[in-house]
């Protein structure tokens, strides 16, 4: 009876793997951005040009999983002198840590739609817990790519400071850090 009952339990988990797609990220279409205080006048906001990846989804078992990487070398605040300045050591120290990531081994469903991703963002080589609201979610058969296409923008935020970027707080600027992004992704073959 038992081994009736393990033989069941690995039929129901194998099952429900069968039915997770990958969808690697489309990188023409996906932009990390954030927006940042600067002095309590402005928000400053700057986006990453450069990010690959992918996400798998099992709409079946509302599971999911995500893993991103960044290139921090592609920051642009669309201002010459702040893109340099967040490449040096006060902000990204690109030169010692050229890539930040997100991975989530959780993605929470609001019915059959991905609503939230629980996950944890690594920036200057400190880990810390960032999750991300699902604001729009929405898969099309892709015309040009005669395949399945999804995307998605979400949101998140977390303190700078927690990763150890500390530079003109709170004297020039707020820790808190808003975080959106765009995605698209391509189901893989």
């Amino acid at each position: 009876m038992q081994l009736k009952s393990l033989f069941a339990a690995i039929l129901a988990v194998t099952s429900v793997s069968a039915f997770a797609d990958t969808y690697n990220i489309d990188p023409n279409h996906t932009y990390p951005s954030f927006e940042a205080d600067h002095m309590g006048i402005s928000v400053w906001r700057g986006k990453f040009t450069k990010t690959s990846g992918a996400v798998t989804l099992d709409r079946a078992a509302k599971t999911g999983s995500v893993d991103i990487t960044i290139d921090a070398n592609s920051i642009d605040f669309g201002h010459e002198k702040m893109t340099a300045h967040a490449k040096g050591k006060d902000f990204f120290n690109t030169e010692k840590f050229p890539t930040a990531s997100y991975r989530a081994k959780s993605i929470k469903f609001n019915g059959d739609t991905p609503a939230v991703v629980e996950g944890e963002l690594t920036l200057l080589g400190v880990t810390k817990p960032v999750n991300l609201t699902i604001n729009k979610f929405k898969c099309i058969d892709h015309p040009m790519y005669k395949r399945e296409v999804c995307g998605a923008d979400a949101s998140g935020e977390f303190k700078r400071t927690d990763f150890g970027m500390g530079y003109g707080v709170p004297k020039f600027a707020a820790p808190e850090i808003k975080l959106n992004i765009q995605i698209e992704a391509i189901k893989a073959d």
